[in-house]
């Protein structure tokens, strides 16, 4: 893919710890558990991040797999992120199928190379914060 190309979401504050996120024609409600002062009316932003790096990855296994004419039935992915302090400090990813794992394992180094959110991950990324 040649030049840049921007994705844009916007997120408003919805009161207390919820927040509603405007991606795409998609509003996504994200607030945090009670324990941490929200309503746990919707996933908090941790579980978000971690969606989007299941998700990248799943649908990069699959994508990888077509162009091998290949079936991945019953692909999952499952991402557990482990905090310390207020950040993750790892991020561990497993791929299941009813598939060998011979199969999921030489489908995994292409399924890598097209994930935009684990390529993001793994390189430093430069985060520009401003205001208004």
């Amino acid at each position: 893919m040649s030049g840049a190309v921007e994705r844009i979401v916007d997120a408003r504050w919805a009161g207390g710890m919820k927040s509603a996120v405007q991606a795409g024609d998609f509003e996504i409600i994200v607030d945090e558990p009670e324990s941490a002062g929200g309503t746990d009316s919707g996933p908090q932003p941790t579980d978000l991040f971690l969606a989007s790096i299941a998700s990248c990855f799943t649908l990069s296994m699959a994508h990888a797999a077509r162009k091998r004419g290949l079936e991945l039935p019953g692909l999952r992915v499952r991402v557990v992120g482990t905090y310390e302090g207020l950040k993750f400090t790892r991020v561990d990813l497993r791929i299941v199928a009813e598939a060998p794992s011979p199969v999921l394992e030489d489908l995994r180094p292409d399924a890598q190379r097209v994930c935009y959110v684990t390529n993001t991950l793994r390189q430093p990324t430069e985060l520009r914060v401003g205001v208004g």
